[in-house]
This record gives structure tokens, sequence and C-alpha cells, in this order.
């Protein structure tokens, strides 16, 4: 199994396990700052609950369970933070799911679709998930589309109570399913 401190790469993007001080911090509190992006991430959180949530949902995760997490995605050629991935439970679930959560400045870039497709890889091939799923806001279409692009489908809507009430759109992919180019990242 890979280290959990490994860089995780794509031809554009590294991946890295955020750390424990503010300049991590602050990346992660940035982007659940900015009401464009929380919309689809469960709404714009205060400071305080940020740094609850990166203790809780981040720092705090990795230990037990090995490989897999929330990381921060930076750029290659610039070193820019770009934004978060993701290959984690779904809270509450046995189900592992891949997410992104990108900087407004960083949207349109294909960011999203290259690294989850490295985290997906890495899932299936070091880790020997038999599948990954991903839960998006029925009124986002760009995400849906790019887990479309990797090859997911779309199972119908599940409504999770620790989401809230609202369905979400409900996909899922197999080993074989991921779509893409190999570039051997990861």
């Amino acid at each position: 199994m890979r280290a959990p401190d490994d860089i995780l790469q794509s031809p554009r993007l590294l991946l890295r396990r955020f750390r424990d001080d503010a300049a991590h911090f602050e990346h992660y509190a940035a982007l659940y700052a900015d009401p464009e992006v929380a919309v689809h991430v469960g709404g714009v959180q205060s400071r305080e609950v940020a740094q609850r949530t990166y203790a809780e949902r981040v720092l705090d995760y990795y230990p037990r369970h090995p490989g897999l997490g929330i990381w921060a995605t930076f750029e290659r050629h610039t070193g820019a933070f770009a934004g978060l991935h993701l290959l984690n439970h779904i809270r509450g679930e046995d189900h592992i799911q891949v997410g992104y959560t990108l900087r407004r400045a960083m949207w349109g870039r294909g960011y999203a679709t290259e690294m989850a497709r490295v985290v997906m890889r890495h899932g299936f091939r070091t880790l020997g998930l038999p599948a990954i799923h991903g839960i998006v806001n029925l009124d986002n279409l760009v995400s849906q589309r790019v887990l479309l692009k990797l090859g997911m489908r779309r199972e119908g809507e599940r409504t999770f109570a620790q989401y809230g009430p609202k369905p979400l759109a409900w996909f899922a992919c197999t080993p074989r399913e991921l779509r893409g180019e190999d570039d051997g990242a990861g």
C-alpha cells in the first residue's frame, strides 16, 4: 500500500495530504468561505466550523484510514493551491466516494477530472477497492459531467441524512469502468 504521505500526481497537478499547519488550513478555509464554491459542498462555513471540520474530517481521518482522505491539490508548474480532491467514506456510510472542490480561479481547466481519475486509479490499483461512488447535488450538472467522463454511471438518486433532506445524484464505478488515458500517474 502507498504510504499516506506520498504524493499523487497528474501531468498538471500534485496531490498531497493536508498538514496541521496554518498555511494548509487557510487554503481549506478559503474554499468553504467562498459562497460560489461552497454552494455545492454544504454551504459557507464559519472559520470555527472550518477549524472543526478540518481537524475531524481531514487530519483525524488519515491515521484511521491509510490511503484514503481529503488532500490538497496544487498546480505543478506554479505551486498554486487549486483546491482539494478526496477519496473517503461517505459520512455515516461504508461506501467510498471520490470528490473535488476547486477554487473559482481554477474552474474550467479540467482539473477536477484530471486528478479525480488519478485518485480513483489509486483507489482501485493501490487500495484494491471494488467500487467507488460519487454523490452530487441534482443541480450541479458540471460535477455530474465530470463523473460521467470518468466512467461512472448514474444509478439514480439517494438521500443521506447527514447531507440534508434533498436527494443527491448517486454514481458508481468499478475498476473496469474507469475511463481515461493511463498516463502512469499516481
